[in-house]
């Protein structure tokens, strides 16, 4: 239940549809990706250090987590389908005989494959994010207000603790 009325605390928030979307991507490549990696290191300072909306990043961390875990054999396959084609090989090799290579750990088959997944739908997923945010905002929060059941919800407890939620 929490995690619903945060959602549509993200949604209806001030926050631009551009922070929102963002923040779902990079919560969508951290999402995918085996967690102790440095790349996302990377993301959660880029997250940390530009203007995103960390409850839809980590809302957005959460479901794609819970995503990963269906589709991680697929990402498997695509991973070791990627390290040992031969085109990758003297690449490969080179960056696992750096130290900066083996701290990624880009040599393991998940480690690979679920990145250039996450890389591969990650402008997708940002535009898609920020089209729904401003169809959301434009067209259903609108007629959803305008609801009897809303107006209701509005005056009750329940209402009291979705907008303590972001204080």
């Amino acid at each position: 239940m929490q995690l619903l009325a945060k959602l549509f605390k993200v949604l209806n928030s001030e926050a631009s549809p551009w922070q929102i979307a963002f923040a779902i991507m990079c919560g969508l490549i951290i999402g995918l990706t085996p967690l102790w990696r440095i790349h996302n290191l990377l993301i959660l300072l880029i997250v940390l250090s530009f203007r995103m909306n960390l409850s839809g990043f980590i809302l957005s961390w959460v479901v794609f987590s819970g995503v990963a875990y269906v589709f991680d054999p697929l990402m498997i396959h695509i991973g070791e389908a990627i390290l040992t084609a031969e085109t990758f090989t003297t690449l490969g090799t080179a960056l696992y005989a750096s130290s900066l290579g083996q701290m990624s750990q880009f040599n393991h088959t998940l480690t690979m494959g679920s990145l250039i997944v996450s890389l591969t739908l990650a402008p997708i997923v940002l535009l898609l994010s920020r089209y729904l945010v401003i169809g959301y905002r434009q067209k259903i929060m609108k007629w959803v207000e305008k609801l009897k059941i809303v107006q209701l919800f509005k005056a009750s407890r329940l209402h009291r603790i979705y907008t303590q939620l972001g204080d």
